[in-house]
C-alpha cells in the first residue's frame, strides 16, 4: 500500500513538473503578436506587402546594390546622413541595443541598413566609418540622388534632396521612419518614430521568431 502511495506522489511530482516547465518554456518563447499589439509597438504591416522597382544604389564596399540585395533576410532601413546632429546618431545607436537585445540566432535573421539622403558628402567611405561607431554589421547605401529619391518613394520614407549646396553644414530634412523589407525583397512595412529599442526588440523577436 505505502508502495502504491508512494508511486502516485511521484507520478503527481513528475506530471507538475512537466506541466511547469512547459509553463516557462512557453513564457520564455516570443508569440505572434496580434495587429493590434504590433501598432501598440509602433509596427505597421503592407498587406500584401509590395514588390519594390528598379533602382541601383551603391553599398559601403563601393559595390553595386539593387533590390536583390535585400533577400533571404529581414531588412529594417534608416533613411539618414552622417551628418545628422541628432535623430540619426540616436536611431542608429538604438537599433544597435535592438541587435544586442534579440538572441543570437534570431539577430542574425536582421540586416540592418542606413541609407543615405545626402550622397554628396555621404560617399562608401564615409558611410563604413560613420557605421563602425555603432555595429560593423550594419550596411550603408549611398548612390545617385535621383536613385535614392525613387528608392526612397517606393518605402514611403519621404526627404528633401539638397544637391550640390553652397553651405558646409547644411542639413537634410527627412523622414524618421524605420522601413522594413522582408525576405523576398518586399515593402513590408514600417515602425513610426519616435522609436524605443525595447517596442522595436520586442516587435522584432515575434516577426522572426
Amino acid at each position: 500500500m505505502n508502495k502504491g502511495i508512494t508511486w502516485t506522489v511521484l507520478s503527481c511530482l513528475a506530471f507538475m513538473a512537466i506541466v511547469l516547465s512547459l509553463f516557462i518554456s512557453r513564457m520564455n518563447t516570443p508569440r505572434e503578436l496580434s495587429q493590434e499589439e504590433y501598432k501598440d509597438l509602433g509596427a505597421y504591416f503592407i498587406d500584401p506587402p509590395r514588390q519594390l522597382s528598379g533602382f541601383n544604389l551603391i553599398d559601403d564596399q563601393g559595390n553595386d546594390f539593387s533590390s536583390e540585395g535585400f533577400k533571404d533576410k529581414w531588412n529594417i532601413l534608416f533613411f539618414g546622413f552622417t551628418f545628422c546632429p541628432d535623430i540619426c546618431p540616436i536611431t542608429m545607436k538604438q537599433l544597435q541595443e535592438v541587435k544586442s537585445q534579440l538572441e543570437g540566432k534570431t539577430s542574425k535573421e536582421l540586416r540592418v541598413f542606413l541609407v543615405s539622403v545626402d550622397p554628396d558628402r555621404d560617399t562608401p567611405e564615409n558611410l563604413r566609418i560613420y557605421l563602425d561607431n555603432f555595429n560593423k554589421e550594419f550596411i550603408g547605401l549611398t548612390g545617385g540622388i535621383d536613385q535614392i529619391y525613387k528608392f526612397s518613394t517606393q518605402v514611403n520614407a519621404p526627404f528633401f534632396p539638397v544637391v550640390n549646396s553652397q553651405e558646409d553644414n547644411y542639413t537634410v530634412d527627412h523622414s524618421g521612419s524605420l522601413v522594413l523589407i522582408n525576405p523576398e525583397a518586399k515593402y513590408s512595412g514600417f515602425f513610426r518614430a519616435p522609436h524605443s529599442a525595447d517596442k522595436l526588440s520586442k516587435a522584432l523577436a515575434s516577426l522572426l521568431r
